[in-house]
């Protein structure tokens, strides 16, 4: 067993697109932004948990975790794949679990006040990762492609796969900016767009990174050879995913932890 765990790691690393949802400059924007929205408790309580590390140190860390031994349980949680004959609702659940039903119950473990000091951590890490995960449109891809893993496209002359495409190269080439210029430049809405894009939970906001899933297949065919005018076309979308993660990410933990001190 032990053996083929051993291959099972050495493929994860060959192969990290396979679960990795943003690359890691969208992960930590996802997390900076969060960080600016956090209460003084909640700040507090997210400090206290991650022993004094930001929420950006560990904004990636799942990725990595999930190809150990130790927290290979959580492979499937990075997403939930939607074949084109059915629907968001009836496409048949992994019996393993999903990016949906992990972020209903690392969210609702962590805000029971039950867990353990180390286990609370934990749950807060991967729900920063999975929210960052929930808003790339293909961890709610198609299953019989593995969300764009096996969906080859051309980045300009690089063969390459429809995934990869959406976690690092579109990003990258969107703008050339750290992690923290990111938030700084998309961080800007009102206060009733925020109000408006906080509205939903987890099932609803799958389905619009669904929809825009559904939406980036049909612009993008197999062999599609992808230049400036597919980047200018979804650069914005990239730019308001990562905000709605951001934001809806501060928004769930300002719920459990601002919740948790007034009991």
């Amino acid at each position: 067993m032990r053996y083929y765990k051993f291959i099972f790691i050495l493929l994860a690393a060959a192969f990290p697109s396979l679960t990795y949802g943003w690359g890691q400059k969208g992960h930590d924007v996802v997390a900076e932004i969060a960080s600016r929205h956090l209460t003084p408790k909640t700040r507090a309580a997210v400090d206290s948990l991650l022993g004094g590390k930001t929420p950006v140190y560990w904004a990636n860390w799942l990725d990595n975790a999930s190809h150990t031994p130790q927290y290979d349980y959580s492979l499937t949680w990075h997403y939930k794949n939607v074949d084109p004959e059915y629907t968001y609702e009836t496409a048949p659940l992994n019996p393993k679990g999903d990016i949906v039903r992990a972020l209903q119950q690392q969210t609702e473990a962590l805000g029971s006040g039950s867990l353990s000091r180390q286990d609370a951590s934990l749950a807060l890490k991967m729900v920063i990762h999975l929210m960052g995960d929930l808003h790339q449109p293909m961890h709610l891809g198609r299953y019989s492609d593995r969300g764009g893993n096996r969906h080859k496209v051309s980045f300009f002359d690089k063969e390459t796969n429809l995934h990869s495409v959406w976690d690092t190269s579109l990003p990258e080439s969107a703008h050339k900016w750290s992690y923290t210029e990111w938030a700084d430049q998309t961080d800007r809405v009102t206060a009733e767009l925020e109000a408006a894009l906080l509205d939903g939970d987890f099932s609803s906001w799958a389905v619009e990174t669904y929809e825009i899933a559904k939406e980036v297949y049909a612009a993008t065919p197999q062999d599609t050879v992808i230049s400036y005018d597919y980047i200018a076309r979804w650069s914005p979308v990239v730019e308001q995913q990562l905000l709605k993660g951001g934001l809806r990410l501060a928004y769930i933990l300002n719920g459990i932890f601002d919740s948790a001190s007034a009991k």
